[in-house]
């Protein structure tokens, strides 16, 4: 019996990395497969696991599922009961966004935010392709900027084409596992080529026509950086549905909604049309903006089908 961490997740078939640094094509023990998980994937990518290898050590069985540090998931967009979890025992999380070519939605980033802080792991926002951002592109990316950076949470200003910024995220990275997140075509295997130009990560051009990106990244892959550490590569995610969260507790996971909602006047207050509401009165000041404010409330109302 041998221990390893997932490296590579396709279908029911999975890349292990052993202690020793060998890669073992493993399959899933068949009772392993129904503990009643409501997942579409049961083992992911960074999971530790333990591994029975055959005797020339090339393939194996997975017996077992080591306790989670902590994972990410999202609502499976075929199955609106299950959940798919994107990665397992991570420390960090960079979500790419951009502007245009594509234009990623505020409130993707909003959802994938509070999903990271309901299991505490730390997030920044990386805004790519700004060599391609006209005045009013720039000033838009600032805003959000400025906005995100109040909340909190570290953004970045890049561009894979010029590559600036690159050794600081490179130090950023160092000797920890990394996730990077993003909508399709934000530029998230551009990024890891430039992080690891050896590992030539297959990537296309954003459609001009519909100005969206295509899926090429098709399963999430770990993959060992030179600096130290691991990166690992997702596909490109449509849309974030939220799961596994108490409504009650849904404005814990927007920090300043938080900081605030102890000055409302009820302690069950859900800041949506109680009497007396704190959160509801720093909108209207504009102290809590009103972009974060409306994710708020279509997560709590659930009613957005475009992002589950």
């Amino acid at each position: 019996m041998e221990t390893g961490v997932v490296v590579k997740s396709v279908g029911i078939r999975y890349k292990v990395m052993t202690g020793s640094g060998s890669i073992i094509d493993c399959i899933l023990k068949g009772n392993l497969r129904v503990r009643g998980l409501r997942t579409t994937n049961p083992v992911a990518v960074g999971d530790k696991v333990k591994l029975m290898p055959d005797k020339n050590k090339t393939s194996g069985v997975i017996t077992e599922i080591l306790d989670r540090r902590n994972y990410i998931l999202r609502k499976a967009s075929n199955l609106s009961k299950q959940s798919q979890i994107i990665a397992a025992n991570i420390d960090q999380a960079f979500l790419m966004a951009t502007i245009t070519m594509p234009e990623t939605p505020v409130e993707f980033i909003d959802r994938f935010l509070i999903t990271a802080e309901a299991y505490n792991i730390t997030s920044k926002i990386i805004f790519n392709k700004t060599d391609l951002y006209n005045q009013s592109q720039r000033e838009m990316m600032e805003d959000m900027i400025s906005l995100y950076s109040k909340i909190g949470y570290e953004c970045i200003r890049f561009s894979v084409k010029d590559g600036g910024n690159t050794e600081m995220l490179r130090e950023k990275m160092k000797n920890r596992i990394t996730l990077i997140a993003g909508n399709s075509g934000v530029g998230k295997s551009s990024l890891i080529n430039l992080l690891h130009p050896g590992l030539n990560i297959k990537t296309e051009e954003i459609s001009s026509y519909h100005k969206q990106g295509k899926h090429v990244t098709t399963f999430p892959e770990m993959y060992i950086m030179p600096f130290g550490g691991f990166v690992i590569d997702t596909p490109g995610l449509r849309g974030f549905g939220v799961v596994d969260m108490d409504r009650n507790e849904i404005y814990h996971f927007f920090p300043e909604i938080f900081r605030i909602s102890e000055e409302c006047k009820f302690y069950n207050c859900l800041h949506s049309d109680e009497p007396d509401c704190a959160v509801r009165d720093a909108v209207e000041k504009e102290i809590i903006a009103l972009s974060r404010y409306r994710s708020y409330l279509s997560i709590l109302n659930d009613n957005n089908l475009k992002y589950r």
